[in-house]
């Protein structure tokens, strides 16, 4: 590879690390949403792995995603699954979550309408049969294009829409995204996100996902376990990562003698072997 060629190709990564960094993060919240929605129903527990984190919520989360795909055909369905904003929260179980989603939906919501303000098209106007300017529904109407929510004020006759909010945070997510990325620029209703907006949606984006995962407890922590490791008393030690699932470590070393890998020289729990090394400490703790 020659100079000139490395020179343009370190450019190229320099030019679509954001972006990439941008559509993890972006993931990264819709991934973890259902688990923070089914943490507000939650009391808040002070114990390793995080209760939030863990299976129960994973399986939640899969069926909310099933939920809001069947949703999608059916707009009756919708109406109970209003943002977090829209909703009333008469006693939440978990202040801390629902502050959470409320301001993380908040702001994406509030992303999209920035960004749809300044590179979406507006809807064509035209002149109908007795020359009065009328809009293009069929243009309004295109599945692509966000609308931001709308109130006119006119006394008994107020009118208030949700707009593309109404879709929920997925979608909202998922909308972004797909600006990032630059699709559907082959026809004229986006323009190509100038960098000043690319910068803004990054950080938007991050500090959504650092929220989310602070709430859920999965923003890189590490906690001393009280119990000691059943197969050699050394001490253990859980740490949660952000966007990964949580591991525990043996202090002992290659000289444990538990039935799990060697990682840096320390037995290692992850993934399905959390639940022997629970269900071990449990037995230890009934002996």
């Amino acid at each position: 590879m020659t100079h000139n060629s490395r020179a343009l190709l370190d450019e190229f990564d320099r030019a679509t690390a954001p972006v990439v960094q941008t559509i993890y993060d972006l993931r990264a919240v819709r991934e973890q949403w259902g688990d923070l929605l089914a943490a507000i129903e939650r009391p808040p527990a002070a114990e390793w792995p995080p209760r939030e984190a863990r299976g129960f919520l994973d399986q939640l989360a899969a069926a909310f995603d099933r939920r809001a795909d069947d949703d999608a055909l059916d707009p009756a369905a919708r109406v109970g699954r209003l943002p977090l904003v829209l909703r009333e929260h008469p006693a939440p179980v978990n202040l801390d979550a629902l502050d959470a989603a409320i301001a993380v939906e908040r702001d994406l919501f509030d992303l999209a309408d920035q960004i749809a303000a300044e590179i979406q098209r507006p809807v064509r106007t035209g002149r109908d049969q007795t020359g009065r300017f009328v809009r293009d529904e069929a243009d309004a109407a295109n599945p692509a294009r966000w609308h931001p929510p709308t109130h006119r004020d006119a006394g008994p006759a107020a009118v208030s829409s949700a707009g593309s909010r109404a879709y929920g945070l997925h979608w909202a997510c998922v909308w972004i995204e797909g600006r990032v990325c630059g699709e559907d620029l082959d026809g004229d209703l986006f323009a190509p996100m100038p960098p000043r907006l690319l910068d803004r949606t990054a950080s938007v984006a991050a500090w959504a996902r650092r929220h989310v995962e602070r709430a859920l407890e999965r923003d890189g922590r590490t906690t001393t376990l009280d119990d000691p490791c059943p197969w050699c008393g050394g001490q253990l030690v859980g740490r949660t990562r952000p966007g990964g699932e949580p591991v525990v470590t043996c202090s002992t070393g290659e000289g444990c003698g538990a039935p799990v890998t060697l990682d840096h020289g320390r037995r290692t729990w992850r993934g399905a072997e959390l639940v022997g090394l629970f269900a071990a400490l449990d037995a230890r703790r009934r002996a």
